[in-house]
């Protein structure tokens, strides 16, 4: 079990159903906060499963403008590229351009609580205990694989281990029904790629976060 204090000056977590323009989910997705947990600390011998998030902070909105390159390499190019040889895999961004307006977070502070299960692609001399050390020591000493952020690159996460949570916000006190929320990805089927959501509630600040394997969600 990890308990883990992320926070930062703005966040994006992208609602999938809004193409054109980029609006956030009110809080932290547990996709995203797994995410973090694995670019802090991955291996195979490992996955981790997010518990609950609590939000520390009010939550606030903001508007801002971003350049996002529009164009995409299809994998049809890539295919072709691999069966022929070079091919024209490249974007030339200054070209690709566009300005999309973005409704993000700003000033947000999560805790993240969360447990590892260990795969079948663990190493005979891989043991929980190890696993929970290494995590401990990587947090403690801020390290990671590469930058966690808070939805998309450009707004970067902090961390720390928790060690005091902080009382709720007057604001975010009694429940809270946030709708439909993506829960995380299921990979089971490469062929068929599929998102998984969950009913959201948020209760004195609280999301607790159903298993994506359980009953309760739906892909």
């Amino acid at each position: 079990m990890i308990s883990l204090e992320v926070w930062g000056d703005y966040a994006a977590f992208n609602r999938p159903e809004m193409k054109t323009e980029r609006v956030t989910y009110d809080v932290m997705t547990p996709s995203a906060a797994r995410g973090i947990l694995d670019a802090i600390f991955y291996h195979p011998g490992l996955r981790w499963v997010v518990d609950r998030i609590t939000v520390c902070s009010p939550i606030r909105f903001t508007n801002i403008r971003r350049n996002e390159v529009k164009d995409v390499i299809s994998a049809s190019k890539v295919k072709t590229a691999l069966r022929r040889g070079p091919g024209d895999l490249c974007l030339v961004t200054s070209e690709s351009i566009q300005q999309r307006a973005a409704m993000v977070l700003k000033d947000v502070r999560y805790i993240i609580d969360a447990h590892f299960e260990m795969t079948e692609r663990a190493a005979a001399s891989d043991n929980p205990g190890k696993f929970q050390e290494m995590m401990r020591r990587r947090v403690e000493k801020g390290q990671f694989y590469h930058a966690p952020y808070l939805g998309v690159r450009e707004f970067p996460a902090a961390f720390a281990p928790c060690s005091n949570r902080p009382p709720c916000p007057e604001e975010l006190r009694g429940e809270r029904d946030l709708g439909w929320m993506l829960l995380d990805m299921d990979y089971s089927d490469r062929e068929n790629i599929r998102p998984i959501f969950f009913r959201a509630s948020m209760k004195d600040g609280v999301i607790e976060v159903p298993d994506p394997r359980k009953e309760g969600v739906a892909g």
